[in-house]
């Protein structure tokens, strides 16, 4: 799954982009507490990553 993937699945969940800092975008929720940072550094998440973003924001 690529980063615009999982940007776009985020947003459709209630997450917005707070803030980017190079080639990383920080997202935060209105509900759930914290920010989730997602790397754009072309081709596909590793799944650690990807499993660490989909815990964070509730959706695995």
């Amino acid at each position: 799954m690529t980063a615009k993937e999982v940007l776009k699945l985020l947003k459709q969940n209630g997450w917005y982009i707070c803030e980017t800092k190079g080639s990383h975008y920080q997202l935060k929720h209105f509900k759930i507490r914290g920010k989730i940072t997602i790397p754009f550094h072309g081709g596909d998440l590793r799944a650690g990553t990807l499993n660490s973003i989909l815990k964070q924001a509730g959706l695995k």
